[in-house]
């Protein structure tokens, strides 16, 4: 780190101790990542949307990139000048959605839409040669497609997988016999979200389209065929109420992830806010926003703002050389990402509130969302983080995933578009130089007209592959404009309605509607 950014001005001199030194360096890098990321540049080699990307394990010299190619690239983030890819690969047979580095970086797992998991050997790539890596080895146990892929985090031949067939599968490559899994866990719906603890991998966290979050024991929750109640230590409560409507509503899990530490994790909900829970709290503490601007003036009704109702969004912690993830990033429907700094959780806490049925029911003021698993049980409302640190443009149109680098100040934007954006709070970083600021107005989503609707039915038409760059990103782009004029605007509250059973209610059921913790 001292190598590539300036610590002249922490005043650093040989009469310091260690501590003294490391303490300096960590509020200078807090005071660089509260300055925002005001420079980008673009990564431009795929040829399609760029769905997935991923930083390997520990230093993070690697960044994985895929998508509708559905080519998966590899780049080093070691040279001087980030311009393209050290190598690619190549196997898949549909766009790709979710990408895992094993433990220490060995291997490289890839799911795709046509229920296959490839697993390369990143430990093969060469510098000299041009010919793109084949997969050493094809699974193919999935019936539908592969929506997550977590990697052990100690060791390289342990792999979970979520489908979309309603399955979480445990791969053990140590296996004899690698024509089936060696652990299925059913469970009704899809499931969309898989990630094992980074910390204790005993424990592991599932979401589904139905919006259930599940933390579980692996140790319990994969003896041969079982129902997938089973090994559940903690179910995180995502069902929302809103007064005066009657019905609960439960969104969508589209993803989720652990901070470095597995204290806190976050889940991105279709429709709603990204939600950030304490391990072993089912209650959250906070919800991520952008109704107000990062300078706090709130976004004027009816302006563009923080949204994720049309595609497949993933988020991530981070907190380079920082103790922890102070940080959460996500992409958004108005052409932007989004970072927020999140508060400690004894902060969250307290900010929490918890409103007592009777109180809930006879409160006649504005109208606030709160969480809760019954109708008959309390609401928590946690803390909004209203105002973001910061929101970043360099793109056109939505945003899919916000990926931060574990030790640099550095972030990757991916989305609809063929191009990555990579975010620096400095025009130099130890990977790129020459990097422009980024403008800060996102282009206005157009109104209806008869040029973007023959370009969104020659894309829906074409499947969006067309030769000429220019071409593509025009038809991309009104493809995904009238998706957003269609379904931008999707409440929750109407489109996600959840009457769970009265039996489903427990002895924390509240009767006198009190307000005690």
């Amino acid at each position: 780190m001292t190598s590539y950014y300036p610590y002249t001005s922490l005043g650093v001199n040989t009469t310091l101790t260690l501590d003294d030194t490391l303490n300096a360096r960590k509020c200078y890098m807090r005071d660089v990542v509260n300055g925002g990321f005001p420079y980008s540049r673009k990564l431009a080699v795929h040829t399609s949307c760029v769905n997935a990307v991923v930083f390997a394990n520990a230093e993070g010299r690697w960044l994985a990139s895929a998508g509708d190619d559905p080519f998966v690239y590899l780049w080093d983030f070691y040279q001087d000048d980030l311009t393209k890819p050290v190598c690619g690969y190549v196997g898949h047979r549909a766009n790709v959605f979710s990408l895992a580095f094993s433990a220490t970086n060995h291997f490289l797992f890839v799911g795709d839409t046509d229920s296959t998991i490839c697993k390369h050997d990143v430990s093969r790539w060469s510098s000299c040669s041009a010919t793109p890596g084949r997969p050493i080895a094809t699974i193919e146990r999935h019936r539908e497609s592969v929506r997550a892929l977590s990697c052990h985090p100690e060791n390289d031949d342990l792999l979970l997988s979520a489908g979309d067939d309603g399955q979480i599968l445990l791969h053990d490559f140590r296996a004899g016999n690698q024509s089936r899994a060696q652990g299925h866990l059913f469970g009704g719906p899809g499931f969309t979200g898989v990630q094992y603890h980074p910390i204790m991998p005993n424990l592991f966290l599932t979401g589904d389209s139905l919006g259930e979050v599940i933390l579980r024991d692996i140790r319990m929750s994969f003896d041969s065929y079982t129902l997938d109640r089973q090994g559940v230590i903690q179910e995180y409560v995502t069902a929302l109420s809103k007064r005066p409507l009657e019905h609960l509503s439960r969104a969508e899990v589209g993803s989720l992830t652990f901070d470095r530490t597995g204290s806190k994790l976050a889940v991105t909900l279709l429709h709603y806010l990204p939600t950030i829970y304490a391990l072993m709290d089912p209650h959250p503490l906070a919800v991520c926003s952008g109704r107000n601007s990062p300078d706090g003036t709130p976004i004027p009704e009816g302006e563009r703002t923080y949204s994720n109702s049309c595609t497949i969004k993933h988020g991530s912690f981070g907190g380079p050389g920082l103790d922890g993830d102070e940080y959460y990033s996500a992409g958004s429907d108005d052409f932007r990402a989004y970072v927020w700094r999140i508060p400690d959780t004894t902060t969250l806490l307290e900010a929490r509130e918890r409103v007592g049925v009777k109180e809930w029911d006879a409160d006649e003021g504005p109208s606030k969302a709160g969480f809760t698993s019954n109708t008959s049980k309390a609401r928590y409302i946690p803390l909004e983080l209203s105002t973001p640190l910061c929101r970043l443009g360099g793109h056109r149109s939505i945003v899919n995933s916000a990926l931060m680098h574990p030790h640099w100040p550095l972030l990757v934007t991916a989305g609809v578009e063929r191009h990555m954006t990579l975010h620096s709070p400095f025009p130099s970083a130890p990977c790129a130089s020459n990097m422009a600021l980024t403008p800060h107005e996102v282009r206005a989503l157009p109104p209806s007209n008869e040029v973007d609707h023959r370009r969104f039915v020659h894309a829906l038409i074409s499947g969006r592959h067309t030769e000429e760059e220019e071409d593509f990103d025009q038809e991309t782009i009104a493809l995904f404009d009238e998706i957003l004029r269609q379904e931008g605007n999707g409440d929750v509250f109407e489109i996600r309605q959840f009457h769970p059973d009265s039996e489903d209610e427990d002895e924390d059921q509240e009767e006198d509607g009190s307000n005690v913790e």
